[in-house]
């Protein structure tokens, strides 16, 4: 017999909580467990006036509207509170009723605008310290890399310095006139964004730059910073290191990452620091027009540099990231290696040697030799790890693009992204410790210690 439902009856009183409406595996039933705010309401009490003004929104219901939206993968303030308007997770998360006023999305940027992105670091980083007391960091080994978030930037505000502009800034004083220059590009509605590429193969877009660092032992992020999409992620790298540590309390034992850190200073930092670093070192170029610097003998204790003839380089100046050491130009002249070595109009060769040269030096032949297995296995999870953190980022919850214009909208964005991958993270960790034993062992610990720990199941 086919059943009929009337679709039209509307029901004064609903029978139950709000709760039991929600299913039990929804993923925000399973975050509020492990989510505590107790303490934002004393974090952001200089924010507000305390004896003028209307009430204000309840800071741990707008910040619950704001996780509940990135959960979702809602990241623009009018859909989200669109759909929370008939969303009953959302609204249970958030804790208002069914007959209760949503606020307005104006509301939430204001509220982003008042706290500043310090607060939202604070946040994420509460998360970080929720999942180091669960048992998901240990602090061993940390994966660093860094990824390009597309500014939200058309291609009609974009506009070139002006001319006059440009030549008055580059006028050269020892003759008046004014040095050439290529126009440089900016947006006017997001004048922080710069133009950056991930690949020679893709266009240039305006961007931001997110640099990240994850724990090896469950995937959690321990470290998040923006910048813009010129800034090189190796000039990070160290400040990141300390970040990390002051995160999470430990100092990292190993740390890997991409060639584009392989810059020598960050090479001996880390031994400084007693950090492994799995680091592979940049490729030179196959097309070398001279004699490349490897071929040169460097002596860090005499001070001097010998040349594949040869013949010594004498320390001359120091540099901005090292010292210049330079050939007599009498041996230059009588040296039968000249034509390779000495490039077309120059009387003696130079060599600039850069701090941690020694370091970077150490990097390539053990690179040469070949990494140990475990080596190798660091670096292989390195590129999944990572850069899976990336694609989970950009895919589920909606980083590909900035909804924002400016740095400090794009970073409080970066951070409740990791603020709520770290939470999917501890919810996935009570719903393991809820599960039963395995053969007598510990479901998590299985999960942690088998191979196949990165397969286990997504409560997402």
């Amino acid at each position: 017999m086919v059943g009929n439902q009337d679709r039209w009856q509307e029901d004064i009183f609903v029978a139950g909580s709000l709760r039991s409406l929600i299913p039990e595996d929804h993923i925000l039933r399973q975050v509020d467990r492990v989510l505590d705010l107790s303490w934002l309401r004393d974090e952001v009490s200089d924010s507000y006036c305390p004896d003028n003004g209307r009430p204000s929104i309840d800071p741990e219901a707008a910040l619950r509207l704001m996780l509940a939206g990135f959960f979702a993968g809602i990241v623009h303030d009018r859909k989200l509170m669109r759909e929370a308007q008939v969303n009953l997770a959302m609204r249970w998360f958030a804790g208002y009723r069914l007959h209760e006023q949503l606020p307005d999305h104006s509301s939430l940027t204001r509220i982003r605008q008042r706290w500043g992105e310090e607060r939202f670091r604070r946040i994420f980083q509460r998360t970080v310290q929720a999942c180091v007391k669960a048992g998901l960091v240990d602090g061993e080994t940390v994966h660093v890399d860094a990824t390009l978030i597309r500014a939200d930037v058309s291609w009609e505000s974009v506009v070139s310095d002006h001319a006059e502009q440009v030549l008055a800034e580059n006028v050269d004083e020892a003759c008046g006139r004014a040095r050439p220059r290529s126009l440089k590009k900016y947006s006017k509605t997001d004048p922080e964004a710069t133009l950056a590429t991930s690949s020679h193969e893709r266009r240039m877009e305006f961007s931001y730059k997110q640099h990240t660092a994850v724990d090896d032992k469950a995937g959690v992020i321990v470290d998040v910073a923006v910048t813009t999409g010129q800034e090189s992620e190796g000039t990070q790298l160290l400040s990141q290191v300390d970040r990390v540590k002051d995160n999470t309390g430990r100092a990292p034992a190993v740390l890997t990452a991409d060639a584009g850190y392989a810059h020598s200073r960050n090479y001996a930092a880390l031994e400084e620091r007693d950090v492994e670093a799995v680091i592979p070192p940049q490729h030179e170029p196959r097309v070398v027009r001279k004699l490349p610097v490897r071929r040169f003998k460097y002596d860090p204790r005499q001070q001097v540099v010998k040349c594949p003839g040869g013949r010594t380089l004498s320390r001359q100046s120091r540099q901005k990231n090292g010292w210049l050491y330079k050939a007599r130009g009498r041996d230059c002249r009588q040296c039968p290696l000249k034509g390779r070595c000495l490039p077309a109009g120059t009387k003696a060769r130079t060599v600039l040697i850069v701090d941690g040269y020694e370091a970077l030096l150490r990097a390539r032949r053990r690179r040469a030799k070949g990494w140990d297995r475990e080596t190798r296995e660091l670096y292989h999870r390195h590129q999944w790890r990572i850069e899976g953190k990336h694609g989970e980022a950009k895919v589920l919850h909606g980083l590909r693009r900035a909804v924002r214009r400016g740095r400090w909208n794009v970073a409080i964005q970066a951070y409740l992204t990791a603020a709520v991958m770290n939470l999917k993270c501890l919810a996935a960790l009570l719903l393991l410790c809820v599960l039963t034993t395995l053969d007598g062992i510990d479901r998590l610990e299985w999960i942690v210690r088998s191979k196949c720990r990165d397969q286990a199941p997504d409560v997402a």
